[in-house]
């Protein structure tokens, strides 16, 4: 896959909402590499090329909060935006202590995730 840097990782089961986002961000110029799953994107091996991560928290296999534990217990410090359609305040406080930047509930509108990328790349340029 070749890769345009900085990229926004989109990792969410739900092919429709999964290529709607990317298509909404690439409408925007955003580079964007997206995943079918948590475990497709830790084979991609290419977490370090990005600026920010969205994903969904219910995923088989292994859920949105879990692939950032994962994330964090390898180092790897990419913001991260989650969002679900069914957070209650264990959740949301699971994932911010895993290390999630900004939870969003669904639906998202373009506004909040756009708003959300934003700051989330700006806290990139602070990690890198």
């Amino acid at each position: 896959m070749a890769l345009r840097e900085p990229s926004i990782f989109v990792v969410d089961d739900d092919e429709p909402v999964r290529d709607s986002t990317t298509a909404l961000l690439e409408s925007h110029g955003l580079p964007v590499n997206a995943f079918a799953s948590a475990t497709a994107f830790l084979d991609a091996e290419i977490i370090q090329h990005g600026d920010c991560l969205i994903l969904d928290n219910h995923m088989p296999g292994m859920t949105g909060v879990e692939l950032v534990e994962t994330l964090r217990a390898r180092g790897i410090r990419v913001p991260v935006i989650m969002f679900t359609g069914r957070a209650d305040a264990a959740l949301k406080q699971r994932a911010m202590s895993a290390g999630v930047l900004i939870v969003l509930d669904k639906p998202v509108t373009e506004e909040h995730l756009l708003q959300a990328i934003s700051i989330a790349r700006l806290s990139a340029n602070d990690i890198h």
